[in-house]
């Protein structure tokens, strides 16, 4: 039980990113129209939250590894409730998106250290279903914000949505005051009675040992910490490619613009602003339920298999949505675009949303898993950037319906790479993992690390 609390205290980071991700669907409607913003702006407000978190992402790294996981988490949420108020207090357009950016920040901390945190603390056993929390969290994130958006859409109130925002923030707060650090970062900094204490609780008596020998192999690795500059020339770079392809597939595929838009999509097929956020509120609990499902079977069925049914299920949907939306605007359209919307969500869920996070948890060799995982979702943000900022001037350009269209190739190409490159990591420790890595591409079982 204490260490699912553990878990659940951590997972809360994704709450608050989900919310903040969420959110601003509903309240955009709103800000819309009482800012005049162009599509331009718009996208532009979207797009400070990645952007920013990109920039927290690669700081992660170095936080979590100078002062450590906790508090790094706890920084995140310090940064959320600033972000938070000074959205709820902008006076205009420009101290909006500062404050959207702020918060930005926030999420790629948390973003980046949550999944440190979580595979960290958890045996293999159970690594799968505590890591995956993170993504159920996030999509209870954006589900509370969806119905947080439709209680207030009728007054138009934005600013009282981006104020609920405080409430997870502070909750992450306090639940990691009381949370422990992770066995893994008190042995490397010579913590060991601390981090043998923690494995009886997490593990049982019968298994302290046993993970005990795992750190100390770990740590024949841990010759020192790298870089982000010397990720791309040592033997982590496997890893870092599967990372940073994940990544970028996980927000490439169109997830940011069915989250972020969802709304503004069905508005266009003849639905009302209120109509369009409860359109919103089914996409987002579809979200948390198969979420829910996938946590329960990621250490069942396994990565590869879901990974690969997932992005199948994305690109068959895509595809429909694409068709739906160079319809005649009627009621078939929209139901037709809601169901395809809806499909893709699910296939997303089950699959690359919660474990695009996993494996980045997984996959990294001890010395460079802080700054691989920062490196990965930053690019993870990155992405999310590029598309908030350029879809609805792309849809502008070429059409939704082509646009759904291009998001479909990233997930047929994300199919091909699964396919070939990423292995199965499911119930495997982290030298086992970074063995089959070295041995399927073609590398030696040699040195780790050939950093220059």
């Amino acid at each position: 039980m204490r260490l699912y609390r553990w878990g659940i205290s951590a997972a809360l980071g994704g709450l608050v990113f989900g919310y903040q991700l969420g959110v601003i669907s509903g309240a955009l409607l709103s800000i819309r129209r009482e800012l005049g913003l162009s599509a331009v702006a718009q996208g532009v407000l979207v797009s400070a939250l990645p952007l920013a978190a990109m920039a927290g992402s690669l700081l992660a790294g170095r936080l979590a590894d100078a002062l450590g996981r906790r508090p790094t988490l706890m920084i995140g949420a310090g940064v959320f409730l600033v972000g938070t108020g000074l959205s709820v207090l902008a006076p205009g357009y420009a101290v909006l998106v500062a404050s959207r950016a702020i918060v930005g920040l926030a999420v790629g901390l948390v973003s980046s250290a949550v999944p440190l945190y979580l595979s960290e603390i958890a045996p293999p056993a159970v690594r799968g279903r505590l890591v995956t929390l993170q993504q159920l969290a996030i999509t209870l994130g954006i589900l509370v914000s969806s119905c947080v958006d439709l209680a207030f859409a009728s007054a138009g109130s934005w600013r009282a949505m981006f104020a609920v925002g405080l409430l997870p923030a502070g909750a992450l707060l306090i639940a990691m005051l009381r949370a422990p650090e992770t066995p893994a970062w008190l042995d490397a900094h010579g913590r060991d009675d601390e981090a043998r204490e923690l494995l009886r609780l997490v593990a049982g008596e019968e298994e302290v040992e046993r993970l005990l020998a795992e750190l100390r192999r770990t740590h024949e690795q841990r010759t020192r910490q790298l870089g982000v500059r010397e990720l791309p020339r040592s033997d982590a770079r496997p890893a870092l490619v599967i990372g940073v392809t994940l990544a970028a597939v996980q927000q490439l595929c169109g997830i940011n613009a069915i989250v972020a838009y969802a709304p503004t999509i069905m508005e266009r097929t003849g639905l009302s602003a209120a109509g369009s956020i409860r359109s919103a509120v089914a996409i987002g609990a579809l979200n948390v339920a198969v979420t829910v499902a996938s946590v329960r079977l990621v250490d069942r069925l396994g990565r590869r298999p879901m990974l690969l049914v997932s992005l199948a299920g994305m690109l068959v949907s895509l595809t429909l949505l694409g068709f739906a939306l160079e319809m005649a605007p009627g009621p078939s359209q929209g139901w037709l675009a809601l169901a395809a919307i809806l499909a893709f969500v699910a296939s997303f869920a089950a699959g690359i949303g919660p474990i695009a996070w996993l494996l980045i948890a997984e996959i990294f060799p001890a010395q460079a898993r802080a700054a691989g995982a920062g490196v990965s979702t930053a690019t993870l943000w990155l992405t999310n950037f590029a598309v908030g900022l350029a879809f609805l001037p792309v849809v502008a350009a070429i059409g939704a319906g082509p646009t759904f269209w291009v998001f479909a190739v990233v997930c047929a190409l994300g199919l091909a790479f699964v396919a070939r490159y990423v292995p199965e990591t499911k119930g495997r420790s982290f030298s086992e993992i970074d063995a089959e890595l070295r041995e399927r591409w073609g590398q030696r079982a040699g040195a780790v690390l050939r950093a220059s």
